[in-house]
């Protein structure tokens, strides 16, 4: 049965709002952000959270539609995942990966319930980036090729090869250039690269590109496509019927790994345990983090093939990580995804896409003629603001902001709701298990706020 998140809006303890200013304090001292520009930052300092909320150093509440980086996929502070954690910090904190423990074996075990086909071996790494460069590795050495092809309007990561696989602005200042990385147009209907005037038009012709720099590039050279089975960061575009599948057949049909990247997208945040799984596809390699254990201790991984597994069974695989395999991270996963299981959150976020924020968006596009359109599955959606409907001129420029999103961001956040927003679009995109009272309450606070957004509509 789901469990419904009922927190009562306990404050902070004096100690604990003390202690959230003094780290504010030290983290303007001396920390070094990422993706920022160090001195233009004013972080919010979160000093306590629990279940679907989060309270800042003045001791505001805040009901969590970010999911933090869309990973607290069980909420804040689950007392299943956090009690794993305890138990396994007084039986055993960490070993090196090359010893067999119980929590990384348990952990394997239960992802390879999970994953489709015969994607039934796993390997650990420590967040998604570093899964993703590990795939790729495995599909190189698997396959004898070097180029791998990924889309724009993607993101697979910050570390060095991962940010150049990325297809979104980050990557180009990082971008050398010789990472053997070629990028192809997505299908995107909403703004269509293609001309598409239908999401079956728009299927045809981006296959028909993506076939096009397969053979334009040379199949034999291709290792490995790098797709995300329904983007995140880069806009929640949900690919339109018969897209993942043609990526699937065109893969097979020219000998390359297929990596689905479910990083963001897996564990249930798009009501399936992996997002692939709405279009009946198997994968050759599944990348994911995040959600396995909600991010309570880093923790990512590789999830492969029998055949992706032979290449390695006899022949060394060139590559590790001190903390593959984690017992601490591991020990998370089990109770995350035991937890989830338990308390039904997968289909409580499928039934919440379904009944909840598709209906309710779909509404508040209605009312909103800022709002270009809504997207999405599960508990992952995105809201695409634009100032005209018919030129869909974006709220804010790609790869930036703007102050009309600066002024809906501060007014989210003035009403309670902390928002995730890139660019000129805001993503719905709270904990999985959230409560359809609480889903409600947090579109009412954006359909409120919209209209801000709304005198900017020209």
């Amino acid at each position: 049965m789901t469990k419904t998140t009922t927190t009562a809006a306990v404050a902070p303890t004096s100690e604990q709002l003390d202690a959230g200013r003094r780290a504010y304090e030290l983290d303007r001292a001396h920390v070094f952000h990422s993706w920022s520009a160090q001195e233009t930052l004013d972080p919010m300092s979160i000093v306590k959270a629990q279940d679907v909320y989060v309270w800042d150093a003045d001791g505001k509440q805040y009901l969590d539609f970010s999911s933090q980086l869309v990973n607290t996929n069980v909420g804040h502070q689950h007392p299943t995942v956090v009690n794993a954690i305890v138990r396994q910090a007084t039986e055993l904190c960490t070993v090196a990966p090359q010893h067999a423990t119980a929590a990384r074996s348990e952990a394997a075990r239960l992802i390879a319930e999970l994953t489709p086909g015969d994607l039934n071996r796993v390997f650990f790494t420590n967040g998604g980036a570093d899964a993703n460069e590990h795939a790729i590795r495995m599909a190189r050495l698997h396959t004898g090729r070097k180029k791998v092809l990924s889309a724009y309007r993607s993101y697979h990561g910050g570390t060095h090869l991962a940010i150049n696989v990325t297809g979104d602005p980050r990557r180009v200042p990082n971008d050398d250039g010789d990472s053997g990385v070629v990028h192809f147009l997505p299908a995107y209907p909403y703004r269509s690269y293609f001309s598409s005037t239908s999401p079956e038009e728009e299927t045809e012709r981006a296959l028909r590109h993506l076939e096009d720099i397969i053979v334009l590039e040379g199949a034999g050279s291709i290792a490995a496509l790098v797709l995300e089975s329904i983007p995140g960061t880069a806009g929640i575009y949900v690919p339109p019927p018969g897209y993942i599948e043609g990526v699937r057949a065109l893969t097979a049909k020219y000998g390359i790994v297929y990596i689905a990247d479910e990083v963001m997208a897996g564990f249930g945040r798009a009501g399936k345990w992996f997002a692939v799984e709405h279009w009946g596809v198997t994968p050759d390699i599944i990348t994911f983090a995040k959600g396995v254990n909600s991010g309570y201790v880093p923790l990512g991984g590789v999830a492969m093939s029998e055949a992706i597994y032979q290449t390695f069974a006899q022949r060394p695989y060139p590559g590790g990580l001190t903390y593959s395999g984690h017992p601490l991270a591991c020990a998370a996963a089990v109770g995350a995804i035991t937890a989830m299981r338990e308390e039904s959150m997968v289909e409580n976020a499928a039934r919440l896409g379904e009944e909840v924020f598709g209906p309710e968006l779909r509404a508040m596009a209605e009312r909103h003629p800022s709002i270009g359109e809504v997207r999405g599955a599960g508990c992952f959606w995105a809201i695409e603001l634009v100032k005209n409907r018919e030129t869909r001129e974006p709220m804010a420029p790609y790869g930036g902001s703007s102050p009309e999103m600066n002024e809906l961001i501060a007014a989210l956040k003035a009403a309670g709701l902390l928002p995730f927003a890139n660019f000129n679009r805001l993503h719905v995109v709270p904990p999985l298990n959230i409560g359809e009272e609480e889903a409600r309450r947090g579109l009412a606070i954006i359909d409120e706020a919209l209209s801000l957004t709304d005198q900017h509509v020209v």
